[in-house]
């Protein structure tokens, strides 16, 4: 995606000075660049950013959470034309891994365009390639912590082997018993399949047709057909031959004898008798054999009645099998073969029930397997996810892994797995998805990045200090520190404790400007940071504000680093 330089104003500033720790090396490319165009009251957005942990702040309606909208289009959240800016054609996202583009323009006709790299695929496809490199936990979207699919596999993740040997025995029982349904179903059709192949085999078995014989056989029976106008034609030639009152054999003869004198004098009159006496020879050999067939006036009825019942029986063959022999042949193989395969099919229905069943003890045990470790690590994974939440502002929270049987073995084994939790003392566990508030989520989903890493190298949490303060505010700060030691995260946030952890602090403003609503993003210089913190704090920059920022930055008088 190639775009012009503008000129640089305050919505456009450059890369934050390097000052935050390098990404874990397995974590990936960071997001370096979000640009945005028409989107809400943003109508131009060039942002850089840098590892470690990005805050965003601002007054109460300044649009903090806008920042978070434009990265959901990436991820494939729903577009909605109403978040293009009053009077524009369309609104455009693009978020820059290093080298790599990924860029949703959404227009006012409900039309949304994604692009990896400049080019053109599917939402799926963008959707698929940004989940692997940002996460975003804001409150409705904690509603993944709530699928019980999620849930297992924040337990599931510690037990790669377990889960790996079961799946592998899951498939191998699913398929078989697919397989043995799909020959139990088709049973009848297979019988009545079995019963035409094999009556066709058989037929075209016992004409057993051989290539090129039907047109001797035609020719034979063309003859037997005709054999007294054959006869008759005979005894005519033998008539003109030798039988009649004057014959050729008779000429020939008298014109070999005429020249017996002269051949004896001439060479060529010699030469012209000799062949004249071969040829005589000749037509006495025909005449012989005229004979023969002058004398066979009536056909055989055997060899008659053998040559028309061949000829039909090839003849029924091809009309039902052909419309050529070789056809015929053709097809009698591929009967056959496929009755070689029903064949296999009739056996494997007999011997595949032993086999599913075999498949099925294997699928229970690794279930046990899986189960007995889910239950070993449960205990400990809550108790550490626990530690951190309580932390987090939820001193009494109780979270518990919970196992039920199922009837069946599922994909996933013999159990569900559910999170049950509980924020507030004497409350029983409830399934987290029935207790939990949006606020309690996001700290549960910084509990759980905390304990066991997030899954892709940058995480946003958008509303997660919803309804903390004081100690608790500072737990959930030290917590987003802790975690972009890793992580690239970012934070929309409206607390001083957590603003003050930032290493890049990013103000959001809403300003009006030729009657129109403009929303800006700054990254903060130190000293308007002071400022900005004194003004979470306490509403306004007095002294005492300032003074209180300077100690929450752990700074002097001389202002806090970014």
């Amino acid at each position: 995606m190639t775009r012009k330089a503008r000129p640089r104003d305050e919505t456009t500033q450059t890369a934050p000075r390097p000052v935050a720790p390098a990404l874990a090396a397995d974590a990936g490319p960071p997001l370096t660049r979000l640009e945005v165009r028409n989107l809400a009251t943003i109508q131009a957005l060039d942002l850089h950013f840098g590892a470690g942990l990005s805050v965003f702040t601002g007054e109460t309606g300044a649009g903090k959470s806008i920042i978070v909208d434009a990265l959901g289009l990436l991820l494939g959240s729903r577009s909605n034309t109403d978040l293009i800016r009053t009077g524009e054609d369309d609104l455009l996202v693009a978020g820059f891994w290093n080298d790599d583009v990924a860029s949703r323009r959404v227009t006012s006709q409900g039309r949304s365009t994604a692009r990896l790299d400049g080019e053109v695929v599917t939402l799926r496809e963008l959707q698929d390639w940004a989940q692997r490199r940002l996460t975003i936990h804001w409150q409705h979207s904690a509603v993944s912590l709530l699928g019980p699919a999620n849930q297992r596999a924040l337990l599931d993740r510690q037990l790669p082997g377990e889960l790996g040997a079961y799946t592998a025995a899951y498939r191998a029982w699913t398929e078989a018993r697919a397989r043995l349904e799909a020959l139990r179903a088709s049973e009848r059709e297979r019988a009545r399949q079995l019963d035409l192949l094999q009556f066709q085999a058989a037929e075209i078995a016992e004409v057993n047709p051989m290539p090129g014989e039907e047109e001797p056989l035609q020719a034979d029976l063309n003859r037997l057909a005709n054999l007294e106008s054959v006869a008759q034609g005979a005894a005519g030639a033998i008539t003109l031959l030798s039988d009649g009152d004057e014959n050729a054999l008779g000429f020939l003869a008298e014109a070999v004898r005429s020249l017996n004198v002269s051949a004896r004098y001439d060479e060529t009159t010699a030469q012209l008798q000799r062949e004249l006496r071969e040829a005589l020879d000749s037509v006495q050999a025909v005449t012989g054999e005229l004979r023969a067939v002058a004398d066979d006036q009536a056909p055989d009825p055997e060899e008659l009645a053998r040559v028309e019942a061949r000829l039909g029986a090839l003849g029924k063959l091809r009309a039902k099998y052909g419309p050529t022999l070789e056809d015929v042949l053709t097809f009698h193989a591929q009967v056959e073969q496929e009755l070689a395969a029903l064949t296999r099919d009739e056996q494997d229905a007999g011997t595949l029930d032993a086999d599913v069943a075999d498949l099925l003890s294997g699928v229970r045990r690794a279930a046990a397997d899986l189960d007995a470790a889910r239950t070993l690590r449960a205990a400990p994974l809550a108790a550490e996810l626990v530690s951190v939440i309580r932390q987090l502002g939820m001193p009494h929270a109780r979270l518990e892994f919970q196992l039920t049987p199922l009837a069946e073995p599922g994909a996933h084994g013999l159990s569900d797995v559910t999170l049950q939790f509980t924020a507030n003392p004497g409350e029983d566990l409830a399934p987290l998805a029935d207790v939990a508030s949006g606020g309690e989520l996001s700290r549960v989903m910084l509990a759980i990045s905390t304990v066991l890493g997030a899954d892709t190298p940058a995480v946003v949490f958008d509303e997660v200090d919803a309804g903390i303060g004081g100690g608790a505010a500072l737990a959930v700060a030290a917590q987003l520190r802790n975690l972009a030691q890793t992580r690239q995260v970012f934070v929309v946030t409206h607390l001083a404790q957590i603003a003050a952890q930032a290493d890049h602090h990013f103000k959001v403003e809403k300003s009006v400007e030729d009657g129109r609503t403009v929303s800006r993003v700054r990254l903060l210089p130190p000293q308007e940071r002071l400022h900005e913190i004194a003004r979470m704090l306490s509403g306004n920059t007095s002294d005492a504000a300032l003074r209180h920022a300077r100690e929450l930055l752990g700074t002097t008088d001389s202002g806090p680093a970014t």
